[in-house]
């Protein structure tokens, strides 16, 4: 049970940076294409916040 806890928490990040480039992507998009703004923006900082979240769970 602790060898597959361990592997789920060593691949949180990487999947963490998949989901902060698909908001990145995403709200870029819906800003260049003149969509929702407010969901652009929130897709940003969603980013941001997981990029936040991976640089806490490195230290």
């Amino acid at each position: 049970m602790q060898a597959l806890l361990g592997s789920i928490a060593n691949a949180a990040p990487a999947i963490a940076m998949l989901g902060c480039f698909a908001c990145l992507i995403g709200g870029g998009a819906l800003l260049a294409r003149g969509g929702d703004r407010r969901k652009a923006i929130l897709l940003l900082v969603m980013a941001a916040v997981l990029l936040g979240n991976v640089v806490i769970w490195q230290f």
